[in-house]
């Protein structure tokens, strides 16, 4: 039995037409309803926590060191800080926790000697 690819990729594109037109074809006045008003305004960024969470979790080599970045860069961003500095600490902590945990050979060699 042979798959036709391009069938699956029709598929694909029907389904996310019908997505994205389905509700502008469906809803044609201003939707009142504060329950799904507040629904839809957070939907953007559950979807970005969503994916991006995974990535944070299994792009190191060590999951406590990303866990542990997660959480400085929550609280940096809670007390306020910008977004360049709570991306740039978080990639300090994640590489100085992954030289303790998970250290180059260049570096394995040069403690071994000195130790």
């Amino acid at each position: 039995m042979t798959h036709n690819v391009f069938i699956y990729i029709a598929c694909m594109a029907g389904v996310t037409y019908l997505i994205r037109v389905l509700p502008l074809t469906l809803i044609r006045k201003e939707i009142k309803n504060k329950t799904v008003r507040s629904f839809l305004y957070y939907v953007p960024y559950v979807t970005l926590a969503v994916m991006t969470f995974p990535a944070i979790i299994s792009a190191t080599q060590s999951p406590i060191a990303a866990a542990v970045a997660l959480v400085a860069a929550m609280a940096l961003a809670y007390w306020g800080r910008g977004l360049f500095t709570v991306a740039v600490s978080a990639c300090a902590i994640v590489f100085v926790l992954e030289l303790f945990t998970h250290p180059p050979t260049f570096l394995a060699e040069f403690l071994a000697k000195i130790f």
